[in-house]
């Protein structure tokens, strides 16, 4: 039944009234006005679909498209809270009749106001139990579902309940278990005893019954005794005690006749294992369970990139409700790019592009509002400080006056010196990453100037829009032009495999975009022509081009705009310019100096290897990837006493996401990814910090946090024990076609497969799937068995993805990742993320390997050897190691090879094999004699047989056990000189 939080004065009978009211009003239809930003507002009528999955409005010129998901609303809030309800006068519109709908990956808002506020209050009670994920299965009674009222249910009666309760079964399937349950003579109807036949027969699970069988001595119920052994020996739980059995069939048994005789019946056992107690994620782990006390540096930090951004980081919208949004989603670490407003006012924005600006006071309010909401551990604010003295003291009198005691740190317990505080001993504070004066100017200094060449999140210089123009020609048009074109071309570049987030085309777009602009304005007749003809340097210039070293020079930024203007004149006339890589420099007052205290930001120049803390690194992606593939152990060294933070290339314009894998794997911890965009690395994210109770900090492995290993090794830890994962792919349980398939939604029934990856250490990255089952989405059976070895289980994730095989390819239908040590072992049901029902069933076995020691090739740091070079590091041009340390080769397939991964990763059943289009780890290395590798480096099985193999099998004793296959552990370390990570 509904929730009761909703409704906490109501009986429960008036609830489900209530509920259905709301309901039936919503898909109704009601007439409301659309606030549009900009314009007055339209008049439309909104409604509710028949299944309830979608708000869709008319008239709209949007047509089908005029709809946003259920399943895509983030929040409803109430009276006139957004920004553009804001930009309205005070009287215009009663707040009771006012309410904005957030939805979608970049939090767009729906901005609706009523007639009165009745209505208001009907939509808004109605969304927000939608949103719960409520389920009206329970609600939906015999006499609901009896539409014409005469005590009967004829076929299409039946069809219509389907889809209420969200079951896709083929009609065929319905009709079939429709004329099994139809035993009386009134044939082509069912009375209510037939119905619930029928309803038991479509919600039975073969799987699920088998297994409860084989417990049960051939009963159709499990006794207590009986229960508990199944829990101890399948599902590997320690302490079982008959409470806890009794619990279980007191929470999860239908049947009230077995509650009497504490049975649990097959309905009772279905619901408790698909409860979240039998759920592939350990519930333990839903809660703060590691080690709080050790230093900073010894946690991974959940880190957004450019936070205000709602979209791609030239155009989009900058909104407060981003830091919202981020925060309760468990993110620690948030950026602010500061830059003087009108007014004497901070802005926030993205700096040298057309993003629109927000307020720096209301960030810092909305940070303090939700920074603490949904956990106590410290929030790291990453300011990027672009302001003059005047609004620096601006800021830091804000950041003073709204956080007040949470930027308070003298109370903080740092242990040991020189040692970075916990993120217990900081619990409900706030640290504020920045630049800070150099300690040789004196304390009675107001102000300083100090390096600006780390400044994070800045566009490169050859992507700054630095527009020179003359009076023929206005900003405005300008600006049109840039944004009508980046718009289009930003529109085609995000056609891309889902699961490849890197095919992205920024190169040819930002080109097109500097010609299309110098064209645009060399065409107008206002633009005067310059006095030197400009040689049209491309925007975009090779990373490697910057490589060479250059004089360093200290000049504040307006030193170098003006000499660089005076020596280049012919950069006038419109042309988008560049300036020089020099050593800039900028102004920091000393109050928000003295803010900065665990998290001063340092230039990769600027490291001192004196033994001091508090220093945090910030590093692109590029740049971060040649030290990660040359000086990865260095860098791992590093990273025990400092902290690092990772963040993407400024060529990513539309927002997308770098893989985060090597850099975890070297030990950085503030791995900054755009929140925004949903995605494949997002997804990554969002496991790796949903172990620890989603409180954004997760423990290092200890080999991480002392000592080194090279990360690139095929044998890594050769003295550590490897971990078996054997997975038994089971079923699947109500798999939805593919919302973007080329077939639409018309009906087809889709053919899934199931593929695993292991993602980690290069030596751990693999995947494998099973065959194709036909025309079955609704209850498919694999009954497949994969085997992983995984030699750093700390750090490696588990992804289940689900695909529709077609026979031009194959359709993404949903994913989940998983930590591996979050795993827990047994049967146990894999939810899709987004998706409400659909689930794939399997059986999980871990076993420790103890393996030949092996010695691993590479060189490792001892000594006062490990201390050495650290500035050498983060060198712009760092030289390649020696051949000892540097014994990697990139190994060619051979013909064999490429034939091998064809059948490896073919579906079964001699179908044309599916695209492999997205680019998994591209650190991998060419080892492991038993596998090959595909095209995009991924390891794949080649030892498992893919013949096809029926629909339906039933599950034998082997299944109920748990599995110790053997390991074939012939491999070769053969370690491969790496790949780009970022191809640009």
């Amino acid at each position: 039944v509904a929730d009761l939080e909703f409704y906490p004065n109501l009986e429960p009978d008036r609830i489900l009234h209530h509920i259905e009211r709301c309901m039936s009003v919503m898909q109704s239809g009601t007439q409301m006005i659309k606030l549009k930003r900009g314009s007055k507002g339209l008049v439309r009528l909104f409604y509710l679909d028949e299944h309830r999955t979608r708000l869709r409005w008319r008239p709209s010129r949007k047509s089908e498209k005029a709809k946003i998901l259920i399943d895509s609303i983030y929040k409803v809030t109430e009276g006139r809270q957004s920004e553009i309800f804001h930009r309205q006068a005070e009287g215009n519109f009663d707040p009771s009749c006012c309410f904005t709908i957030y939805h979608g990956n970049h939090m767009e808002s729906l901005d609706l106001i009523t007639s009165n506020p009745e209505e208001a209050r009907t939509w808004i009670t109605g969304l927000k139990y939608l949103m719960a994920g409520i389920s009206d299965e329970d609600s939906l009674t015999f006499e609901e579902a009896d539409k014409n009222g005469d005590g009967l249910l004829n076929i299409e009666e039946i069809h219509q309940l389907m889809h209420k309760l969200n079951v896709n079964l083929p009609r065929r399937k319905v009709r079939q278990m429709f004329q099994e349950a139809d035993t009386d003579e009134n044939q082509g109807t069912l009375t209510f005893e037939e119905f619930c036949v029928f309803y038991k027969m479509m919600s039975l699970r073969r799987d699920l019954y088998l297994l409860l069988l084989s417990y049960s001595d051939k009963k159709d119920h499990l006794t207590v005794e009986e229960l508990a052994q199944f829990l101890k020996v399948e599902q590997k739980m320690n302490n079982v005690t008959t409470d806890y059995c009794l619990d279980i069939i007191k929470k999860f048994e239908v049947s009230e006749e077995n509650k009497l005789k504490n049975v649990l019946g097959i309905e009772g056992f279905t619901n408790f294992m698909r409860s979240p107690a039998c759920d592939i994620f350990n519930p333990l782990h839903h809660e703060v369970y590691q080690d709080m006390d050790q230093p900073l540096c010894n946690y991974y930090i959940a880190s957004s990139h450019n936070t205000y951004l709602t979209g791609d980081q030239l155009l989009s919208q900058s909104k407060v409700d981003m830091y919202a949004r981020v925060l309760q989603e468990g993110c620690r670490c948030v950026e602010v790019d500061c830059w003087d407003g009108p007014d004497g006012e901070p802005v926030v924005h993205h700096g040298y592009t057309l993003t629109s600006k927000i307020l720096f006071r209301d960030v810092v309010e909305t940070i303090n509002k939700h920074a603490f909401v949904k956990n106590e551990f410290p929030v790291i604010l990453s300011i990027e400080n672009h302001c003059s003295i005047q609004q620096q003291r601006k800021i830091a009198q804000y950041l003073k006056g709204i956080f007040r005691d949470k930027l308070d740190l003298s109370s903080v317990d740092t242990g040991e010196c020189k040692q970075l505080p916990s993120p217990q001993s900081l619990k409900g504070k706030i640290l504020v990453k920045g630049k800070k004066l150099p300690y040789h100017l004196g304390d009675d200094a107001e102000e300083g100037e100090v390096s600006d060449e780390d400044s994070a999140d800045e566009i490169e210089d050859e992507c700054k829009f630095k527009l020179h123009y003359n009076n023929g020609t206005t900003e405005h048009q300008v600006e049109s032009f840039i944004r009508k074109k980046l718009e289009s071309l930003l529109r085609e570049s995000q056609i891309r495999d889902k699961e490849d987030p890197d095919s992205f085309t920024v190169r040819a777009l930002l080109k097109a975009t500097h010609e299309g602009l110098n064209a645009h304005l060399k065409q107008s007749p206002d633009v005067k022509e310059s006095g030197k003809k400009s040689h049209g340097r491309s925007l975009m210039t090779n990373f490697g081009k910057h490589k060479k070293t250059t004089k360093s020079r200290s000049k504040s930024y307006s030193t170098d705009d003006e000499e660089d203007t005076q020596q280049n004149p012919g950069k006038e006339g419109g042309q988008l310019y560049r300036l020089g890589r020099r050593r800039k420099t900028m102004k920091l007052c000393r109050e928000l100096s003295d803010l900065v205290v665990y998290t001063n930001s340092v230039a990769a120049q600027d490291i001192v290897d004196d033994g001091t803390t508090g220093n945090v690194l910030s590093f692109s992606e590029t740049r971060a990837h040649q030290v990660v593939q040359q000086k990865s152990e260095q860098f791992m060294i590093y990273n025990q006493k400092q902290l690092t933070r990772i963040y993407p290339s400024a060529y990513r314009i539309d927002s997308s996401n770098f893989n985060p894998l090597p850099y975890w794997n070297a030990g950085c911890q503030l791995v900054a990814l755009n929140y925004q965009s949903e995605g494949r690395m997002m997804q990554l994210n969002r496991a790796k910090f949903k172990t620890n109770g989603n409180c954004g900090y997760v423990l290092k492995p200890q080999q991480m946090c002392k000592g080194t290993f090279n990360p690139f090794s095929g044998d890594p830890l050769p003295a550590n024990p490897k971990k078996q994962l054997i997975l038994k792919v089971i079923s699947g349980q109500q798999l939805p076609k593919p919302p973007d398939s080329m077939f639409g939604d018309r009906g087809e029934i889709i053919d899934p497969f199931v593929e695993v990856e292991i993602i980690g250490l290069p030596v751990d990255c693999c995947k494998d799937q099973t065959r194709v089952v036909d025309d079955n989405g609704f209850n498919p059976v694999w009954e497949e068995t994969l085997t992983f070895t995984v030699h750093m289980p700390e750090i490696a994730l588990v992804r289940f993805l689900v695909w529709d095989h077609d026979p031009i390819g194959r359709d993404f239908v949903g994913q989940r990742t998983v930590t591996f040590s979050s795993l827990v072992p047994g049967y146990r049901h894999v939810y899709l993320e987004g998706l409400t029902e659909a689930s794939i069933f399997v059986h999980i076995t871990i076993n420790e390997i103890y393996g030949k020691v092996r010695k691993t090739i590479g060189c490792h740091f001892k000594g006062k050897l490990q201390l050495q070079g650290l500035k050498g590091l983060f060198n712009k041009n760092p030289r390649h190691s020696s051949s000892e340390n540097n014994s990697h080769y990139v190994r060619k397939r051979s013909i064999g090879d490429r034939i091998l991964r064809r059948t490896a990763s073919a579906p079964a059943k001699g179908r044309k094999k599916s695209k492999m289009g997205f680019q998994e780890m591209v650190e991998i290395k060419d080892s492991v004699s038993e596998a090959t590798r595909d095209q995009d480096g991924v390891l794949r099985r080649t030892t498992r047989s893919l013949q096809a193999r029926p629909v339906s099998m039933p599950i034998d004793r082997n299944l109920l056990g748990a599995l110790s296959l053997p390991l074939s552990e012939t491999a070769k370390d053969i370690e491969g000189k790496e790949n780009s990570l970022v191809q640009i």
